[in-house]
């Protein structure tokens, strides 16, 4: 069973490494910090994506909501 990954920033380039594994069937990932990560499985390694894709969108800056009720006008003249 994948056990999550310890709490971290993880980066752009730590998905592009994990999706070029993911592309070529390799186990093992090098990671921004220059660390070598192991994963056991493909399914591990689909896990560790998804982990990695839920850190980033999550530390994103959200964009900014307009309040609701909003309104657009049609304008039908020629």
């Amino acid at each position: 069973m994948w056990a999550p990954l310890p709490p971290m920033a993880f980066t752009t380039q730590d998905l592009a490494a994990i999706d070029a594994a993911i592309a070529s069937g390799e186990l093992i990932i090098r990671v921004a910090d220059g660390k070598m990560v192991t994963l056991r499985t493909m399914s591990e390694l689909l896990q560790a994506r998804a982990a990695i894709r839920a850190d980033i969108a999550a530390a994103a800056p959200t964009a900014q909501r307009r309040p609701y009720p909003r309104h657009q006008l049609a304008d039908f003249s020629d």
